[in-house]
């Protein structure tokens, strides 16, 4: 029973067969292939029988083993790895059928190699993830053939669960840029420095070309020698994400929400606030506030806020701001940077919350994300054939046209803005850290 359930037709048996029966109506009507034909059918079942043979023979067999991630990276192409070892005595070829989560959708993707006698070979594909949550991978079927007429199957059993995060792959590679000082490749700007921070670190002896307004005259007077005060850049200043997970963050781009985009954004900022020595937060809103961690800068923030970022749910309800404000005036005291990720449409719905935004911009440094939509400006600038057409263009760039006074009402009130493409946002969100920080707003 086990023999059969791993035997297979290919098609080419098939093929093969239906070759063999045009020659035989051919001998029909020329006798002389009748004999050609039958040493036909005799090689042919000889094959047959001759692969059969070679598939099962002795224990010969295929391990197949997984090497995948212990995790993935949420909008990230991730490497996965199967290992196939072979105990052959001749080269064989491999079809890999992975059962997929059904997250991906993937239907129709064969990974296909040939395998020497004996050796151990590693077959390598990407998948990107387009949702956080866990992944579950089925059975991997590996079908062996040697003369291509029938296939011997090999299956590995175990499934498999991974776990998607928020894009942890982002967040490693702008440390690894940042600890080369290479950041510019992924576009950060290098930001000059505004004037001098105040935050006193020591005293010491001045050198030529210290700045004389820097002079601490006490101490020279004490000690009848030039003593300078030496500042350092103002360290561990508080950083929150706000995060919006209203119906506003519903919109999707390239496969991921707005949602999604602001939380991998998140990821990648607190990293980038704990590496200058500043205490990284979050929370989310929508009704409620939830999902709140304090700003700090111990060994296991990065961990904590990965966590809550995995665990975000939402039903997509409209967003409370007024709640948003009563719990930062409560909970946040010391004036921080508040990177709010939310999306205003239209005017109107900006009016709705620029009461509480105002209210938050007094005590912090708020900076308000808003998307840009991308395909709505592509069709702005199309030109209309047909009347259908221009009707859409109009509607595009009265939306357009919307975002700019969203963006200008915010100039307006003093509140900083991001206006960013969902893809560049990540980029954005820390240049506007970075430059926050030059010009010591904080």
């Amino acid at each position: 029973m086990r023999f059969i359930r791993s035997l297979y037709v290919t098609n080419r048996f098939f093929y093969a067969l239906l070759l063999l029966a045009i020659c035989f109506v051919l001998s029909f009507f020329i006798k002389a292939l009748f004999s050609f034909v039958i040493v036909l059918l005799w090689l042919f079942v000889a094959a047959s029988v001759w692969d059969i043979l070679f598939l099962y023979y002795r224990k010969s067999k295929i391990i197949v083993q997984r090497n995948y991630p212990e995790k993935l990276s949420n909008g990230d192409e991730n490497d996965m790895e199967i290992q196939l070892t072979s105990s052959y005595p001749a080269k064989v070829y491999i079809r890999l059928l992975e059962e997929f989560p059904e997250q991906l959708q993937l239907r129709n993707v064969e990974l296909e190699s040939t395998i020497s006698s004996r050796q151990t070979k590693a077959i390598g594909y990407q998948i990107r993830p387009t949702s956080r949550g866990v992944y579950a991978f089925g059975r991997c079927h590996a079908l062996v053939q040697r003369l291509g007429l029938f296939a011997r199957k090999f299956t590995l059993n175990e499934s498999l669960e991974l776990a998607c995060y928020a894009s942890f792959v982002q967040m490693r590679k702008y440390q690894l840029l940042a600890t080369t000082d290479r950041l510019v490749e992924l576009g950060i700007k290098r930001i000059r420095k505004i004037g001098a921070t105040l935050e006193f670190d020591h005293i010491r002896e001045y050198v030529r070309g210290d700045e004389y307004r820097n002079l601490n005259w006490k101490a020279t007077a004490k000690h009848k020698k030039l003593l300078v005060n030496q500042y350092q850049e103002e360290k561990s200043q508080p950083i929150y994400a706000l995060i919006d997970a209203g119906r506003a963050m519903r919109m999707p781009f390239n496969g991921l929400t707005l949602l999604d985009y602001a939380i991998n954004s998140t990821l990648v900022l607190a990293n980038a606030a704990i590496l200058k020595q500043d205490r990284a937060g979050m929370l989310t809103f929508s009704k409620t506030v939830s999902n709140h961690i304090m700003a700090e800068k111990r060994n296991n923030q990065m961990q904590l806020i990965s966590e809550k970022l995995y665990s975000i749910t939402t039903a997509f309800e409209e967003s409370e701001f007024g709640n948003l404000y009563a719990f930062c005036n409560k909970h946040i005291n010391k004036r921080s940077l508040l990177m709010l990720y939310t999306n205003f449409e239209t005017i109107d719905a900006l009016s709705r919350q620029m009461a509480y935004l105002r209210m938050l911009a007094k005590t912090h440094i708020v900076v308000v994300v808003v998307f840009k939509n991308t395909e709505l400006i592509d069709m702005a600038k199309e030109e209309g054939k047909k009347t259908i057409d221009v009707y859409n263009q109009i509607i595009a760039q009265k939306f357009v046209y919307e975002k700019h006074l969203v963006i200008q009402e915010l100039h307006r009130q003093g509140i900083q803005t991001i206006y960013t493409s969902p893809e560049n946002l990540t980029i954005n969100a820390i240049n506007k850290y970075l430059e926050i920080k030059a010009r010591g707003l904080l």
